[in-house]
C-alpha cells in the first residue's frame, strides 16, 4: 500500500485552483494523509479576533495541494474517496460578515439598510463525545451540536490554464460547500490538465444545508483519501457517490440555474445506467430524487442532485471505482 503523508507550512497554502505548480505528485491508488487549514488560515482564534483585522483579502480559504495525479490527462476523471476527515484542533469558528451570507443585502444584492455586524463565535470540539458546543454570544446559552465532519472546498484545476479563486465554485469543484461531501463519500472531477491538480481544504466540523450565515463551524482537519483515475471517461460537473447513493453537483448564479444543472446531470446520468430514454429519467428522478442544498452564500451557489442507487437497477458506476476505494479503505484502517 503506497501511503504519502503531508503537512503544509502556512506559506505552502494554495488559494487558487490552478496557476500553481504541483506540491507532490502521487500514483493512482495512493492514499494520502494530509492536513488542511480552516478557511481563516487558524488567525481567527477567539471571539475578538475579528477576519478583517486579522485576515488578508484574497488570502482566505487555503487548500492543501494541488496534487499531480500520474497518468491523468483531459477527458480522464480523479475519484477522490474520503476515508476520514477528523478535526485538528479542539475548537472551531464561524462567523457573520458584513455583505456576506444569505440573509442580508450584498455586493450584488444592494440593500440601504445597514451591513451584518462582524461577529465571531467559538465551538469546543470534543471529539470523545462527537460533539460541537455552540456558545451563544449574547446570553448563556449553550448546546452540544453532533459533529458531522466534511470538507467544503475540494476541486481540480480547470480548464483552459485558468486560475480560480478557492472560493468560488465551479465544474471544477471549489467551495462547493456541500454536507454530503462527509468520510465514506467519493467524489468524481474531471480532468482539464495534465496530472489533474486536485487539492482540498475548507474543513467543516459541522455545516447546515445552504451555510445561511456564510461560514460553518470552521475546523482545520487531518484528513485521510484514496485516489484513483478513470481513464477516458469525462465527467462535467463534480459527482459523488455514497453506499447507498449517487449525487451530481451544479455552481452557478441564479439558485434556479445551479438546481437545473445538478439535475440535468442527474437525469442524463441515470438515462446512461440504466438504458432509459431521457424523459423516463426524468421521470423516475423527478419522483424518487432529492436536493439538498450546498451554499447559497458564495460567489456562486450550488446545489445537490441525489438518487438512491436502488432505483437505478445497482448499475455500477466509474468502473466500482467507490467499491474498489472502499475495499482500499479498510485495507488502511486494519
Amino acid at each position: 500500500m503506497n501511503v504519502v503523508s503531508y503537512h503544509p507550512a502556512p506559506e505552502d497554502l494554495s488559494y487558487t485552483f490552478g496557476g500553481r505548480a504541483p506540491v507532490g505528485k502521487v500514483r493512482p491508488g495512493t492514499i494520502v494523509e494530509l492536513y488542511t487549514e480552516d478557511c481563516f488560515g487558524g488567525l481567527v482564534r477567539r471571539v475578538d479576533d475579528l477576519p478583517s483585522q486579522v485576515c488578508e483579502f484574497p488570502y482566505l480559504n487555503p487548500v492543501t495541494g494541488p496534487f499531480h495525479v500520474e497518468g491523468a490527462e483531459p477527458g480522464d476523471t480523479l475519484a477522490l474517496h474520503f476515508i476520514s476527515i477528523t478535526p485538528a484542533r479542539d475548537w472551531a469558528v464561524s462567523t457573520t460578515f458584513p455583505h456576506f451570507g444569505a440573509l442580508t443585502g450584498t455586493h450584488t444584492t444592494a440593500m440601504l439598510q445597514p451591513p451584518l455586524e462582524e461577529r465571531v463565535w467559538r465551538y469546543d470540539i470534543d471529539l470523545a463525545k462527537g460533539v460541537a458546543v455552540y456558545h451563544a454570544r449574547t446570553s448563556d446559552f449553550s448546546v452540544e451540536l453532533p459533529l458531522d465532519p466534511m470538507h467544503g472546498t475540494v476541486g481540480v484545476a480547470p480548464a483552459a490554464n485558468e486560475a480560480r479563486m478557492t472560493i468560488t465554485p465551479d465544474a471544477h469543484g471549489g467551495n462547493m460547500d456541500t454536507p454530503e461531501l462527509r468520510a465514506g463519500v467519493t467524489v468524481y472531477l474531471g480532468v482539464n490538465v495534465e496530472g489533474g491538480m486536485f487539492s482540498i481544504g475548507d474543513g467543516h466540523g459541522l455545516q447546515g444545508h445552504g451555510e445561511v450565515c456564510g461560514t460553518a463551524v470552521e475546523s482545520a482537519m487531518n484528513t485521510v483519501v484514496a485516489v484513483d483515475l478513470i481513464k477516458g471517461v469525462a465527467t462535467p460537473w463534480p459527482r459523488m457517490e455514497d453506499d447507498l447513493h449517487l449525487m451530481s453537483t451544479g455552481s452557478a448564479r441564479p439558485l434556479e440555474d445551479a438546481y437545473r444543472i445538478s439535475q440535468h446531470d442527474l437525469v442524463t446520468w441515470t438515462s446512461e445506467l440504466t438504458g432509459l430514454d431521457t424523459l423516463d429519467a426524468y421521470q423516475l428522478v423527478s419522483q424518487a430524487g432529492q436536493a439538498p442544498v450546498g451554499n447559497v452564500c458564495d460567489t456562486n451557489y450550488t446545489m445537490v442532485a441525489k438518487l438512491a442507487k436502488t432505483y437505478t437497477g445497482g448499475a455500477a458506476v466509474y468502473d466500482s471505482a467507490h467499491a474498489r476505494l472502499r475495499t482500499l479503505a479498510a485495507q488502511y484502517t486494519t
